[in-house]
């Protein structure tokens, strides 16, 4: 049996579907308009006049309707500087009454309104070269990024663990409470393969050869070794900055300019003495 059945004390109890059977979804059906509250217009015209200046008032834009006996008529927002923004005035008609009354009354923005952008975080707007002299960057024990130096494992730590672990660190010298974890270790690569030092850069584009193969490159440690090092030639733009293989520019260790042929020697001068055996008269 599928559907919904009569149990044994004559409520419907819904029963799970045979194999194969196709489920029905079920959704809300859209509310169903009031008529007296629809019709209201006078009825929130009224009241938004007596809680604004009549003049901020313009034309009725339409009602939308809420809920059940609950609607929202708009109106066009003439105050200076809302160009756009509408006044929201939402009636409700209690159950076998001919009257309505007014619910809410706020001013909301129209498709056309100026608004404020999304709110941003202040730690989730800062960019690299943002920090002056005295700024302080704080990072969370959860950060990703980073894992104990002498880590419990990957499991999250509480903050009893996260005070024994730098306790540890200072007692053993480790010197580093924290290191990057492999999450921190991809987006450092992702970064810096995407940025000015990557192979992508118009100065690596136009490169004689890449940095993998030129002398002043310096090798680093650990895992990103394989792909990066730091450059170390003060004539560079990338000078004391960390570089990808792959990146490039016109300071190449192995970069040398054709030779030229040397010019031809000039003549000897002549020197006119002419003009000491010519008489003038």
């Amino acid at each position: 049996m599928t559907g919904d059945e009569v149990g044994e004390f004559g409520a419907l109890q819904e029963t799970v579907p045979e194999a194969g059977a196709v489920a029905t979804v079920r959704t809300a059906a859209p509310p169903k308009a009031d008529a007296v509250s629809m019709a209201a217009l006078d009825a929130a015209r009224e009241a938004l006049v007596a809680e604004v200046d009549e003049t901020d008032v313009g034309a009725h834009l339409g009602a939308e309707p809420e809920a059940e006996r609950v609607v929202t008529h708009l109106f066009e927002c003439r105050k200076p500087g809302y160009a756009g923004w509408r006044w929201s005035v939402t009636v409700v008609r209690a159950s076998r009454q001919k009257t309505v009354t007014v619910a809410e009354i706020v001013l909301v923005p129209g498709a056309e309104a100026i608004v404020a952008p999304t709110w941003v975080p202040y730690r989730e707007r800062i960019k690299p070269g943002d920090l002056s002299p005295g700024d302080l960057l704080p990072v969370t024990d959860d950060d990703p990024r980073l894992v104990p130096t002498y880590s419990f494992g990957d499991d999250p730590l509480d903050p009893d663990a996260r005070v024994q672990i730098r306790t540890v660190a200072n007692d053993l010298g480790l010197g580093r409470i924290r290191t990057l974890s492999p999450e921190g270790h991809e987006l450092a690569a992702q970064r810096w393969q995407d940025g000015d030092a990557g192979p992508e850069a118009p100065l690596a584009q136009s490169a004689p050869e890449p940095c993998s193969t030129c002398g002043f490159l310096l090798r680093m440690s650990g895992s990103l070794a394989e792909s990066f090092g730091v450059c170390a030639n003060g004539d560079a733009n990338d000078d004391g900055r960390v570089v990808s293989f792959t990146h490039g520019c016109g300071a190449h260790s192995e970069v040398r300019l054709a030779k030229r042929h040397e010019p031809l020697p000039l003549p000897e001068p002549v020197i006119d003495e002419l003009a000491d055996d010519l008489e003038v008269f």
